[in-house]
């Protein structure tokens, strides 16, 4: 039985993508500041994690002439495969490009989604995801809001919906899948003194 046949319960390296939405400079001056550094710093936990493993890395940016680009820091790390994706829709479903860029992979059904806003633009692109047949899976501690309790609304909302709300360190180690993996000491670098 493939991906396409059943969802399954943890994500895979063979079937992923990291998908990071609008992680944008002025966006992000609008986000609480405390939650924002967590939330940076597992993105690119997540990006760093997903290159030692050979899982794409795609991204968007909402607006980029209003928000700015992606957050530099994030930028930086990132593979430099695809251009960020530009859009002014809130779901990136319906941004030009965008389904080419995540179905370039044909086998890889799972979508690990990141990023901001997560009431408006991530909630919006996962149900998206979901109609097309993707597996999502939402770590929680790298989406943020402008509000927290609009996050804490979101989330609930998601885990009704079926997309697996779970969090950065669980990824990582779902990609690794077992300790003696040769690239189980960069994995776990990562993630042994998280903040």
């Amino acid at each position: 039985m493939s991906i396409h046949q059943a969802q399954l319960p943890l994500c895979q390296r063979a079937y992923s993508q990291l998908l990071i939405i609008d992680a944008q400079e002025r966006l992000a001056a609008a986000m609480p500041q405390d939650e924002l550094e967590v939330v940076v710093a597992n993105i690119n936990r997540l990006i760093a994690a997903a290159k030692v493993v050979g899982i794409p890395v795609i991204a968007t940016q909402h607006n980029s002439k209003g928000l700015g680009p992606i957050i530099e820091s994030i930028r930086c790390n990132m593979p430099t495969l695809h251009e960020p994706t530009e859009k002014t829709a809130f779901s990136c479903c319906t941004a030009p490009g965008f389904e080419r860029n995540i179905s370039s992979h044909p086998d890889r059904r799972q979508l690990v989604v990141v990023g901001m806003e997560a009431h408006i633009c991530i909630l919006q692109t996962v149900s998206g995801l979901q109609r097309w047949g993707y597996q999502v899976f939402v770590p929680e501690d790298a989406i943020i809001s402008r509000k927290t309790a609009y996050k804490v609304n979101v989330l609930e909302r998601m885990r009704q919906c079926g997309i697996q709300v779970v969090c950065t360190e669980s990824v990582g180690f779902e990609w690794l899948a077992d300790s003696t993996d040769e690239h189980f000491r960069a994995i776990w670098s990562l993630f042994k003194d998280p903040k």
